[in-house]
């Protein structure tokens, strides 16, 4: 991470009230409860932006409205604006392969199918680091369900407590 520039941390979701919840807006849920209950937030290069000083360091908390499949097209444009390094990007967003409350942070690699990242990654690079925070597979749940449905689906409220506690983990630096 480059010291002296501006870090990005973008949470992925999809934008609106019918989204609230559900699994796949666990990136939205993350930078609102990152950025504190102080937060202000503003619209700017299709994405709802705040920017705080963290430990001397300024930071730049996104949540694309482009929705999910073209979250390139807000973080590219976010990068370019604020001149920020590849290295400097924290991507956070849903993982159907962790269970719910585990999370795991990885630098580059695949997408392994999340179309929110091979929208960034083809907006931007891959080589950024990535927070997955996981939601569970209804698979391992025993449930029928398609994998859209279940990322569609939303949190219980002791699913949201055990959530709430992976993101408190999170250490942006």
């Amino acid at each position: 991470m480059q010291e002296n520039k501006p870090v990005l941390v973008v949470g992925l979701g999809n934008p609106g009230a019918e989204y609230a919840r559900t699994r796949h807006n666990v990136g939205f849920m993350a930078v609102v409860r990152l950025a504190g209950p102080d937060a202000i937030w503003k619209n700017e290069k299709n994405a709802r932006t705040s920017s705080q000083n963290i430990d001397g360091r300024r930071v730049i908390f996104a949540m694309p409205q482009t929705f999910m499949n073209l979250s390139g097209n807000a973080v590219g444009p976010l990068m370019a604006f604020y001149k920020i390094p590849l290295e400097n990007l924290i991507v956070i967003h849903d993982e159907m392969d962790l269970p719910i409350g585990k999370m795991r942070e990885k630098i580059g690699g695949g997408s392994a199918g999340h179309n929110g990242i091979k929208s960034i990654d083809r907006a931007v690079g891959n080589e950024y680091r990535r927070i997955r925070i996981g939601i569970g597979h209804p698979r391992e749940l025993g449930l029928a369900m398609s994998p859209a449905d279940w990322v569609l689906g939303k949190f219980t409220d002791a699913q949201m407590q055990d959530v709430g506690k992976v993101i408190d983990d999170i250490n942006l630096f």
